[in-house]
């Protein structure tokens, strides 16, 4: 199969190299030069443009950083969709977006799947990451061996847009437990704790979480180096909004922590490091929140492993 990979930034760049490393024939493009003169080192094929990618491979992924960003590309690349082509949409989106330009793809008579990631830029790049994937069953079946060399984990979430709704999620979950590991460490701090044995107390406890093992790590290093700014952490959390209010889910802490990160992005600029939410607390307490031994980026240490999906439960 010829696959297309459109958007080779901090987890695009390492999903398309889990593809090459795996002996896939991999075309790509993105708007950087340099990013798509790597993959050509490593193997890949290049293209002019979105148009020419569709016209050329069998399923083309998309991994952009804003819903804009991928409808520009979709109006490129829908006049080549010809039927039994497959557009898989792993960037992070809104349930809407995805099924409207979906519906852009399945009307020439093509597939549609959006299936973003979880887990952490240092997963995407081992091929350890998780998956899911919002498409009927027979699509997912047709690009499982896909998604089983980019992630370890996958899940079928069900209808094209579910796996939208599920990665914000996810990603809400994760910001609150950035915010709380970054009052929990900073309040450990003034409090006259050792902070090494902090992180070790909540990482044994019930207080733990997969930010508290990953984004407190780089935290208490200083380098507050989790691949991820502030900006994302501001679209990411404005989506799961969007989704509970067209759900008229009357949120109280997610709108508290769109104010934080909007204070934040005022004070340290879009692109900060989005660990560095901590600083707010630094600024206000004098306190510097770092303590020796911890590492500068989180690298993944486990071997990469053959994927495989993920069922859930029955009921009963």
């Amino acid at each position: 199969m010829k696959i297309g990979f459109i958007g080779l930034g901090n987890v695009g760049g390492k999903l398309s190299g889990s593809l090459l490393r795996n002996g896939h024939e991999l075309y790509v493009y993105d708007l950087s030069a340099n990013l798509v003169a790597d993959k050509l080192a490593d193997g890949a094929k290049a293209v002019s443009g979105p148009a020419e990618m569709m016209r050329i491979c069998e399923a083309v992924i998309t991994c952009l950083p804003s819903p804009a960003a991928s409808d520009a590309v979709m109006q490129e690349m829908v006049p080549e969709v010809t039927p039994g082509k497959i557009w898989m949409e792993m960037s992070t989106t809104d349930e809407a977006e995805a099924k409207r330009l979906g519906a852009m793809v399945i009307a020439k008579g093509g597939a549609a799947v959006d299936c973003p990631v979880s887990g952490g830029c240092h997963r995407a790049d081992t091929g350890n990451i998780a998956i899911f994937a919002g498409c009927d069953r027979a699509t997912f079946e047709r690009i499982l061996p896909l998604l089983t060399t980019m992630g370890r984990r996958i899940l079928h979430t069900g209808d094209l847009g579910s796996a939208s709704v599920l990665k914000v999620v996810t990603n809400y979950l994760a910001t609150a437990h950035l915010v709380a590991s970054a009052e929990a460490l900073t309040t450990c701090k003034a409090a006259g704790l050792d902070l090494n044995t902090a992180y070790e107390a909540i990482r044994v406890s019930s207080g733990n979480s997969f930010s508290h093992e990953t984004e407190s790590q780089v935290i208490l290093n200083g380098s507050r180096d989790i691949s991820f700014t502030m900006d994302l952490v501001k679209k990411d959390i404005g989506l799961f909004q969007e989704v509970a209010d067209r759900a008229r889910v009357p949120l109280e802490l997610n709108p508290l922590m769109i104010r934080m990160f909007d204070d934040a992005i005022d004070r340290y600029g879009p692109r900060e490091l989005s660990p560095n939410i901590i600083k707010r607390l630094e600024d206000a307490t004098g306190l510097s929140v770092q303590a020796p031994g911890f590492p500068s980026e989180m690298v993944d240490d486990e071997p990469e492993e053959p994927g495989y999906e993920v069922v859930p439960r029955a009921a009963g």
